[in-house]
């Protein structure tokens, strides 16, 4: 069947209108050229009057009356000038036109220039042995293949290095298996520019890799109070990437928020204990210093030391029941806190069975902070005694329901000699100062998303709460204040946060009794002899008297039959140990 031609109205209408279109576009364009000045002076009169006005409206009421007048007062004077009028309106049309100009950008480049384009293109060569297989039929990396299908997204900086690049990889690539990971990784590393932290985002599902580049994290964040709840510890701070809570810290005289890394501690807690380790000097007692002035906020703190001498500082403290540097005041602290924990579990446990809630005392948290434990090994088997990491056995098994909290800091080179309850029971783990990736993958369990920085500064490296993510760290600068190497503000700003120095009732009794007993002076013959003149005089024969031999008047408020017996005092950090 034959088709029948279109009507010609239909056949030619659409011609029509495009030749009408056309016609009137081109109109517009030469009516635009003509009246292009109109239209910019138009503009400028426009923008003229907006400033006017927006210069009458910030005048201060009593300052409009003198204005008014003067704009009169040159109104004026130009309409009596000869050709004055003239000029004034020649003036506003020239800065109307001035102001009322398209002022035109230039476009920017679309994209890469010649050096980015190069070094895009090298990048992608070096992938192709990582990226391509012999029987791909159609393969998305090949030598003298193109660069622009591989890597959708990219940007750069000032000096023309990566800061950001959007990678495809193909689907058989195993992207699962954690060398192929660290085999691109390094080779990225190398190729974009060393000298810089780089963040891996691997999207095994889309098949591509987010490569960026980290700013560096600041080194002057000091120490100061943060502002958490009960039971959060801030380690120190991090990168925004996977932490959305900021917190406001101090600069010097400038306060930014930034995101931190909190530990949370307590009953509710799934990591209750920490291990740090690092090598010397890389910040790990700073740490120590840092976890132990936020914990005195709302708990007990007990410090162990392996004769480091670095925590002078919180002796004598409030809420700091002892720290001791010694293998003797180690064993009774520790073994001192593995009692207190069972009391705390036993009277908990009486307290749910009667339907109370739990006593006060076991409520409130109880800290003990180790550095170099491992130092006091050699020197309890020389001795014969046993290992003070054999007594938190107790405190980390059973910590969290007790509200006591173990801190473990140790260096690489005595990793060997950590117990077994040490390496178990501490899920919360950080590493500071250089370290190997066998090293972070042994401490962490898993390796970090970044590579490591060139330079490291003292008390930064990585953190991993449990099971999570792998978080760089920078702890908060917390020297000791006693250093002379110390600067005075960081100084000063650790002993703002030092507790009060207070003495234990119990060391003060001692002290005094002590003290009476080794000091006492014998009664002054005079004193004696006035005292006597008071009492009646009997018919007994007055007896010589000694003053070396005499007793205290008050016989009854301390009976020598009690003083005698008396043993040796013990030390004040003794007492302060055991005290609850």
């Amino acid at each position: 069947m034959a088709r029948r031609p279109l009507p010609r109205i239909l056949s030619t209408g659409s011609a029509q209108i495009a030749r009408g279109r056309e016609l009137a576009r081109t109109a517009a364009d030469s009516a635009t050229d003509v009246l292009h000045p109109l239209i910019s002076i138009t503009r400028g009169l426009r923008r003229l009057a907006a400033a006017g006005r927006r210069k009458w409206a910030d005048t201060p009421k009593d300052r409009r009356g003198p204005l008014l007048f003067l704009v009169a007062s040159v109104v004026l004077v130009v309409a009596l000038l000869p050709y004055g009028p003239l000029l004034a309106v020649i003036s506003v049309m020239a800065a109307a036109a001035w102001h009322g100009r398209e002022q035109r950008t230039p476009p920017a480049p679309e994209g890469p220039d010649e050096s980015q384009a190069e070094r895009l293109n090298s990048l992608y060569e070096a992938l192709v042995p990582y990226f391509s297989l012999a029987g791909d039929p159609s393969p998305l990396y090949a030598h003298g293949g193109e660069w622009q299908k591989a890597f959708p997204e990219y940007a750069f900086d000032e000096s023309g290095r990566v800061t950001q690049l959007v990678i495809r990889y193909p689907a058989y690539f195993t992207d699962g298996e954690i060398d192929s990971r660290t085999r691109i990784e390094q080779l990225l590393h190398a190729k974009c520019g060393r000298g810089r932290e780089y963040h891996f985002a691997w999207d095994e599902e889309g098949n591509r890799l987010t490569v960026t580049v980290l700013p560096p994290l600041p080194t002057d964040v000091a120490a100061q109070r943060f502002v958490t709840a009960p039971g959060e510890t801030v380690l120190g701070i991090t990168d925004p990437t996977q932490v959305r809570r900021t917190l406001p810290l101090t600069y010097g005289e400038e306060q930014r928020d930034v995101p931190p890394v909190v530990w949370r501690t307590g009953v509710r807690s799934t990591e209750p204990h920490l291990l740090i380790m690092g090598q010397p000097g890389s910040g790990t007692s700073s740490l120590l210093r840092s976890i132990a002035l936020q914990a005195l906020h709302h708990g007990d703190v007990v410090i162990v030391e392996g004769g480091t001498g670095e925590y002078a500082c919180f002796t004598g403290r409030k809420g700091v029941l002892a720290v001791e540097c010694g293998l003797t005041g180690a064993l009774a602290s520790l073994e001192w806190a593995a009692t207190e924990t069972e009391r705390r579990l036993i009277a908990a446990n009486r307290a749910r069975q009667s339907g109370h809630p739990p006593p006060e005392d076991t409520r409130r948290p109880l800290w003990l902070l180790l550095d170099r434990p491992s130092a006091f090994a050699p020197l309890a088997a020389a001795d014969g005694r046993k290992d003070p990491q054999s007594l938190l056995q107790v405190p980390l098994r059973h910590g969290r329901a007790a509200n006591v909290t173990v801190v473990v800091a140790d260096q690489f080179d005595h990793a060997d000699a950590l117990s077994d309850a040490v390496r178990q029971h501490t899920r919360a783990r950080v590493v500071l100062g250089p370290a190997t990736a066998d090293q972070l993958a042994g401490v962490l369990g898993a390796l970090p998303a970044t590579t490591p920085a060139v330079d490291v500064p003292p008390g930064r490296g990585y953190a991993r709460l449990g099971a999570g993510p792998v978080h760089r760290l920078q702890v908060p600068s917390t020297p000791d204040p006693y250093d002379d190497e110390t600067g005075e503000a960081d100084r000063e700003a650790v002993l703002a946060l030092l507790p009060p120095r207070t003495t234990p009732l119990e060391a003060e009794t001692i002290d005094a009794a002590h003290t009476d007993q080794v000091e006492a002076e014998p009664l002054d013959p005079d004193r004696f002899q006035t005292q006597s003149d008071d009492i009646e005089p009997t018919d007994a024969e007055p007896t010589a008297v000694n003053p070396a031999d005499a007793k205290p008047l008050d016989m009854k408020k301390a009976p020598v039959e009690e003083e005698e017996p008396e043993t040796e005092p013990l030390p004040t950090k003794a007492v302060a140990a055991e005290a609850p």
